[in-house]
């Protein structure tokens, strides 16, 4: 009874909620009954027949399957090594802007990019690179270096893949952490500032312990999704002449599911991806709970 009444006391709450709930029922919690699919020989016609471990067999052995495993390991890696301190410098940097508007209009400018599409954001990134007139080349031919086709470079193409999601992400990815700022009681810095206390050490002593726990948080979830490294961004930015180092699990997937219709095969890949995201939220946890005691919950 306590409850039903909590609920009806906090009722526009949980419409607010309802959509959200609704999203993910369907195409998270729903999908996972089917994940079953792994398991079996999918049919048209008829049911299914169960197939066991084949699919995971033919996986593992596929040399394919192992390249793909390997650039999303890397670019992944790649994501989480050089995106992820971004936005907690940019978040101390925006804490110290002193004018309100001038640091009003960072922040909008630098979230700005999270509201677009990788379809925009592709377009965007391929006039900017373009070999010929694009901006970067024509800084370098400037200083007589000559052009590079980035989109069509083996050796650069991963690293457009990093620093256009980390245009995209950075902005948006301070706002946890300028929440986790401004819950800290301004009186510590009066009396650091009083004690003599420079801006870098008011910072490091003060600022950054607060943040602690909301970057391991962000970094265990971010760890959750290890294995995606981006498909709509892949997806939008690949070509042939790129296709063996950036083509990742979530583009193999959407390739022999969607497009081959092999759909138990994909399911597997799909399911692999899953378990190795949960085990890694699951360890990055406890690890992080024996060593700092915090953690996710």
């Amino acid at each position: 009874m306590k409850t039903l009444k909590r609920m009806r006391k906090d009722l526009i709450l949980y419409v607010m909620l309802l959509p959200g709930f609704i999203y993910f029922t369907i195409f998270h919690i729903i999908p996972i009954v089917n994940m079953k699919l792994a398991f079996e020989d999918y049919k048209i016609i008829g049911e299914n027949t169960w197939a066991g471990m084949k699919h995971f067999n033919t996986l593992f052995s596929s040399p394919a399957f192992l390249d793909v495993l390997q650039n999303t390991i890397i670019i992944s890696s790649m994501k989480i090594i050089f995106i992820f301190p971004i936005p907690i410098i940019l978040s101390l940097l925006i804490n110290e802007l002193r004018f309100g508007p001038y640091r009003k209009f960072i922040q909008s400018i630098s979230y700005l990019p999270h509201f677009l599409s990788w379809v925009v954001i592709a377009g965007i990134w391929i006039t900017f690179l373009n070999p010929a007139d694009g901006a970067i080349n024509v800084i370098r031919n400037f200083f007589n270096l000559p052009s590079i086709d980035f989109m069509t470079s083996k050796e650069h193409i991963r690293w457009v893949l990093v620093f256009s999601e980390m245009w995209r992400s950075a902005g948006w990815d301070t706002i946890l952490y300028i929440a986790a700022i401004l819950k800290i009681s301004p009186s510590l810095y009066e009396a650091a500032k009083m004690d003599g206390a420079s801006t870098f050490q008011q910072m490091r002593y003060i600022t950054l312990p607060a943040m602690v726990s909301t970057v391991i948080t962000v970094f265990i979830l971010n760890l959750g999704f290890f294995m995606n490294a981006g498909f709509d961004q892949v997806f939008n930015l690949m070509n042939d002449s790129v296709l063996s180092v950036i083509d990742i699990l979530d583009t193999y997937v959407y390739r022999i599911g969607l497009m081959n219709g092999q759909y138990a095969y994909a399911t597997a890949a799909s399911l692999f991806k899953g378990v190795i995201g949960l085990i890694l939220i699951l360890g990055t946890h406890f690890i992080s709970k024996k060593i700092t005691g915090k953690g996710v919950w």
